[in-house]
């Protein structure tokens, strides 16, 4: 009897070439960093990266980006060097990636169409998928071509033609009935989700925030002792996860950790994951964590920040966190860090340098924010007991022939509450 080999697909890894832009207002060094941040989202795509081009321009090229000449330079490179993609840095319109594609003959992609591919590739719970297809579709749309006649067969029963209506007409359609689709089952998971954090509203909640691979997984293990993917990847996770955290024996948070942020992050991208950003939008504390070791960190903090303005979150309950000290040689980096950010804290998730502090650091702003007051009821007051419950938390419930005695921790902005219950029921 002959032994039957099981078939194997070898996926081939696809050769590609940068092309960034150093525009008017930019420095040169400045492209060369977002290039390298490129670098690293082709790498996690899988892609081999063959060469980096940086074009100075005064300004784009309208139909070509950085001109039809420059192209045509490439398009020798391109051939000579087996080459299967180019990624261009910026966002290019579907004209500009019809133009290149003829000109240089080969697939052309921009950074927001790697981020989604990378995003697409990550995507493992439910909601994150619907996430990423939203983006993706919505990123589609204006870009379509004959080319997805496929389309028909991803909503059943939608896919016969009209009178007269062309193929592509009948393309963008099933497109549109697609995201509609999408939107209301991400409108049923963030109602879910709306509702599973309301059930949790008592208890104080803090949330890791951060650019893409700044060690945020790393130090929610460090902190909760989570079972958490952790990779040297740029977005090796997409979905929030939500620990507790006991920060001492009678005092306990919630912990998120959230998707990174990056620059020039998609604009669809970042409307779709509004609902896997609500831990954020939501959280009593953001801890923003910052790599230490990263060249550009300050850059990475202004993109955090601009993307919380984006948001409208308030940065005044942040703190700010960075991480991998035990890799910094530049010691007198950290001095001078220490100078500029007094309240930061640093440590390294990996090592478990600091993480105590940080939990005391917690504990602290927790008890800031909170107040525990010893109440003296007397029975028959009828006071509700359970209005007690959803404002804070009993910590101590006792009582004699005549009162009825409760310890009560609640926050500070409940106070009002509080007291106006005791007055009515007094």
């Amino acid at each position: 009897m002959i032994e039957k080999k099981p078939i194997t697909f070898e996926i081939k890894t696809e050769r590609c070439i940068l092309i960034g832009v150093v525009l008017r207002d930019q420095s040169k060094w400045e492209v060369i960093d977002h290039i390298d941040e490129l670098k690293a989202l082709a790498e996690t795509s899988g892609a081999e990266i063959v060469e980096s081009f940086i074009q100075n321009k005064t300004r784009p090229d309208a139909a070509y980006f950085i001109g039809k000449g420059k192209l045509e330079e490439l398009a020798l490179f391109i051939e000579m060097q087996d080459i299967d993609l180019v990624i261009f840095d910026d966002e290019l319109s579907p004209a500009q990636v019809k133009n290149i594609e003829n000109v240089l003959k080969v697939k052309v992609i921009d950074r927001a169409a790697l981020i989604l591919d990378i995003f697409a590739d990550h995507a493992r719970t439910n909601e994150a998928k619907v996430q990423v297809e939203l983006a993706q579709l919505n990123y589609l749309l204006p870009r379509l071509t004959r080319q997805w006649q496929h389309l028909s067969r991803q909503v059943g029963g939608i896919g016969t033609k009209g009178p007269g209506e062309t193929q592509l007409e009948t393309d963008r359609r099933l497109i549109r009935i697609r995201i509609s689709s999408l939107k209301k089952q991400l409108e049923k998971i963030n109602n879910q989700k709306k509702t599973q954090r309301q059930q949790r509203a008592s208890i104080f909640r803090a949330a890791l925030i951060g650019y893409t691979n700044a060690g945020k997984s790393t130090i929610m293990k460090a902190l909760t002792d989570a079972d958490v993917l952790i990779e040297n990847k740029l977005f090796a996770t997409l979905d929030t996860t939500v620990r507790r955290l006991e920060l001492n024996s009678r005092t306990e948070i919630l912990l998120s950790d959230t998707v990174g942020f990056i620059r020039k992050l998609p604009h669809h991208l970042v409307a779709s994951f509004r609902t896997t950003l609500a831990e954020a939008l939501e959280a009593d504390l953001l801890l923003h964590i910052v790599d230490i070791t990263h060249p550009a960190f300050k850059d990475q903090i202004d993109v955090v920040n601009q993307i919380l303005d984006d948001m409208d979150l308030e940065k005044t309950n942040l703190l700010l966190v960075f991480n991998k000290v035990d890799a910094l040689k530049n010691q007198g980096l950290l001095d001078q860090l220490q100078f500029d950010y007094p309240n930061a804290l640093y440590v390294s998730g990996r090592r478990h340098i600091g993480i105590n502090g940080l939990k005391k650091r917690l504990l602290a702003i927790l008890e800031n924010q909170y107040e525990t007051k010893h109440f003296q009821l007397r029975h028959g007051s009828g006071i509700p007991m359970h209005r007690f419950h959803t404002l804070g938390k009993i910590l101590d419930e006792r009582f004699d022939e005549e009162y009825l005695y409760l310890d009560i921790k609640y926050p500070i902005e409940n106070k009002s509450k509080i007291d106006a219950l005791l007055e009515k029921y007094k």
